[in-house]
């Protein structure tokens, strides 16, 4: 019809009612209209559904074809969903459009339920179900016809529209409803289609009952396990009950049968399991606490190895400190009097914890004691324990130590290290802003039971001497103080150590022992101490000969 407008456009309406009659019978509620370029409207057909359009939307330029929707009269909140066509007839926008309505009205909705079985119902957009949704309103839904014995099966279906002022294209959504045995019988109306020697409806029968079938004997299955399961379940759940009875009253030799594989029967395993190791827990608390007092009683030989009381030396301040960590560790301080004015200052760290390490301190001590009268250079006396101590002592077990010798009469501090951390050396005479010396003279660990270690031990033992002068201070230590960690796993390190003793090496040796504790647990926090922090602090007071010798 758009081209033969398009030919002869003085007969527009002629050839729009000669089209009409045409697709009339095929499509009764067929309404077609041509609008004209300057405006003029030609409708042909009933236009029942709303009136002709009056003038061509601003926004259509090109041919349409799509759905529309309009309000449903009586029920606003329904809508009627109307099929379009629209063709532009020469000149493009400029020219005339021939436009198409087919609406989908009750007739049309029959000829599909007679075609397919399957009903379409009314249509909501998304305003309207809003609208609804705030009035309280209840949507109309299908009027399913009445006296049938079968249920209809409802469902929905979201189709687009184009709103045909705007050009927007919206979401509505259409009911559609269905019975199954008009459904069947509209399958199995296909005489043309056969399947296996069966016509289709026949064939679909035959799988719906064979399916139903098998669903009916999953369902007895499933019953008869299902009680099965929980006969399964109460028995063993009865049997667990008096299991923790028996267990109650204090009987942990009683077991549960295991019947089974699943989880029933592992639970019965795990209670078995906690039966058999509720004993052993027991012993393992009385082991505990025998080990809770053996490590107890090492700690009391680990404190009474250490010097008692204040040590006195003319002209020489001296304090130390042991601080003992959760665990009994191996830190060990002594000083041995030698005569002549000589003192003679130990500090080692015995490896491991506990019982074992408190008796290699035991051994030190003595040792140290009976080679300190025999032995005038620490580097011969260090030697000479390697040598004996590596005899006796565990492979897994070694011991890191610094002897040094002060001589009063000389002036001079005599020292020997074996692999233990660095002496800090803090000279009063020294410049403004001067910062503490960290002293470290080879040497390696003491008891290593390796080939040739005694030859080691002696090849790379150092021995040094400082001079001793008014208000000169040392600070001997263990790997306690300087890898005390706070809670990032930062360590306190030897360059903070020797900052503090720069900074406040003025106080006397007490005052300074407290700063540096004090600046410890500031950093630690409230970190866990895993080691034991032992230090000793020698301030040059005055060089004077004692008149006695030293005492400790």
């Amino acid at each position: 019809a758009a081209q033969e407008i398009a030919r002869t456009p003085a007969t527009a309406q002629q050839t729009l009612e000669r089209v009409h009659r045409i697709r009339s019978s095929q499509y009764r509620a067929l309404s077609v209209a041509y609008i004209g370029p300057d405006g003029t409207v030609y409708p042909v057909g009933r236009w029942e559904h709303m009136r002709p359009p009056a003038r061509r939307p601003s926004w259509l330029t090109d041919d349409f074809a799509g759905t529309i929707v309009l309000p449903m009269p009586g029920a606003p909140e329904q809508s009627e969903l109307v099929v379009r066509s629209a063709v532009n007839v020469g000149g493009g926008a400029r020219g005339g459009l021939v436009i198409a309505d087919i609406p989908i009205d009750d007739e049309r909705v029959q000829q599909l339920h007679d075609t397919t079985a399957v009903r379409a119902g009314g249509v909501t957009t998304a305003e309207q179900a809003a609208r609804a949704s705030q009035s309280g309103a209840a949507s109309a839904g299908t009027t399913y016809p009445t006296g049938v014995s079968f249920v209809w099966t409802r469902s929905v279906t979201q189709l687009d529209y184009v709103d045909w002022q705007t050009g927007r294209t919206s979401r509505a959504t259409m009911s559609i409803s269905y019975r199954l045995g008009e459904l069947y019988n509209q399958l199995a109306s296909a005489q043309s289609l056969v399947v296996g020697g069966m016509r289709l409806g026949d064939a679909i029968l035959f799988v719906v009952i064979l399916v139903a079938f098998l669903f009916l004997i999953i369902e007895a299955v499933a019953l008869l396990m299902g009680l099965a399961l929980a006969r399964s379940i109460t028995s063993s759940v009865h049997e667990l009950f008096m299991g923790t009875e028996r267990v109650r009253q204090g009987d942990f030799t009683h077991r549960i049968d295991i019947r089974s594989k699943d989880q029933l029967g592992e639970l019965a395993g795990s209670f078995n399991q906690m039966t058999g190791s509720i004993e052993n827990l027991l012993q393992t608390a009385a082991e505990k606490k025998r080990l809770e007092e053996e490590l107890r009683i090492a700690r009391q030989i680990q404190m009474s190895l250490l010097p008692r009381g204040p040590l006195d030396v003319p002209g020489i301040g001296i304090t130390a400190l042991c601080v003992p960590a959760r665990e009994v560790g191996g830190d060990y301080y002594d000083f041995f009097p030698l005569g002549d004015n000589r003192l003679g200052v130990l500090i080692a760290d015995v490896s491991g914890k506990g019982t074992s390490a408190a008796l290699y301190m035991a051994e030190l001590k003595g040792l140290v004691l009976s080679l300190s009268q025999i032995y005038q250079s620490p580097r011969q006396l260090l030697m000479e324990v390697n040598r004996i101590i590596s005899e006796n002592l565990d492979t897994r077990s070694f011991i890191t130590m610094t002897y040094a010798v002060l001589d009063l009469d000389a002036r001079v501090m005599t020292y020997a290290r074996a692999g233990h951390t660095p002496m800090i050396y803090f000279r009063a005479d020294g410049p403004e802003g001067r910062t503490a010396q960290v002293l470290a003279p080879s040497g390696i660990v003491v008891g290593l039971r390796i080939p040739g270690a005694t030859e080691k031990f002696a090849s790379l033992l150092e021995e040094d001497s400082i001079p001793l002068q008014r208000g000169d201070v040392l600070v001997l230590y263990t790997d306690g103080i300087t890898e005390a960690m706070n809670g990032d796993s930062d360590l306190f390190g030897e360059a903070r150590l020797s900052r503090i003793v720069a900074e406040h090496g003025h106080l006397d040796t007490n005052d300074l022992r407290e700063r540096i504790l004090r600046e410890v647990e500031a950093f630690v926090g409230a970190a866990d101490q895993h080691d034991d922090m032992t230090m000793i602090l020698i301030k040059v007071e005055h060089m004077v000969v004692a008149e006695e010798p030293v005492a400790v």
